[in-house]
């Protein structure tokens, strides 16, 4: 295995067999990239995340992977709709410079369709997408949807299990901890990369429903009987600001 760690991503356009690269760009963006399919998670490139662009929390760094830099882009993975995970300003600009297919639990194709978005395929929980050189299930997380005051849970959140022939990549966006874990490693088997999400898990009180602390996702990625990154067979890149994450 071979590692990189740049100050600056440099993903390759394509990979090629028993290849397996990793992007963290910003959030909970990654570019996931195995053998002839690159894969978009939770694009947001963009200054803030709110209905109104004038207010709304705003960003304080730039992606680390620009933009312009993205090599071609053929699924983007919409884990809910919240605004930070449904950016669609970034979204068409995906669609008008890619044109890559849009996957998203159900009740997301409508408003997607009226941002201009063609190619877009709404699955449920455990259904599957078979695609040339992939596999991708949505899978159960416990967490809520809503972009709106009067609109909670009327759209399905979910994460994303994605199998090639050679590596299967878990995509977790934002969960709280449960059984579900051990259910998807029951149901798909374990994955060769987990990427779990940490943060914004205080109050516990109020929190631990929606999101995991550390020790929570540490739980989570034996569940899924994910590696530690010098067990992982496959040649990795990971790279935020030179640091590994």
């Amino acid at each position: 295995m071979r590692i990189e760690n740049q100050a600056r991503p440099a993903p390759l356009p394509r990979l090629l067999p028993r290849q397996l690269a990793l992007t963290f760009i910003n959030h909970i963006t990654f570019l996931m990239q195995l053998p002839g399919l690159n894969i978009l998670t939770v694009p947001v490139h963009c200054e803030r995340v709110s209905p109104l662009r004038q207010i709304g929390p705003r960003r304080v760094r730039a992606p680390d992977l620009p933009f312009e830099a993205l090599p071609p882009v053929d699924l983007v993975l919409l884990s809910r709709e919240h605004y930070d995970h449904l950016e669609l300003d970034t979204l068409r600009r995906l669609g008008h410079a890619h044109r890559p297919l849009y996957l998203t639990g159900l009740g997301h194709g409508a408003a997607l369709r009226r941002a201009g978005l063609a190619q877009v395929r709404e699955l449920d929980w455990w259904q599957q997408l078979e695609l040339p050189r992939a596999t991708v299930t949505l899978t159960p997380a416990q967490h809520w949807s809503g972009r709106g005051l009067f609109e909670r849970n009327r759209t399905l959140w979910g994460r994303f299990h994605v199998r090639a022939s050679d590596c299967a990549v878990h995509f977790a966006g934002d969960t709280g901890y449960g059984a579900h874990f051990h259910d998807i490693r029951r149901r798909l088997g374990p994955a060769d990369l987990a990427l779990l999400p940490i943060g914004a898990y205080a109050p516990r009180g109020y929190e631990a429903p929606h999101h995991m602390d550390p020790d929570e996702a540490v739980r989570a990625h034996r569940d899924l009987a994910a590696p530690s990154l010098g067990g992982n067979p496959f040649w990795l890149l990971q790279a935020e600001r030179g640091g590994l994450r």
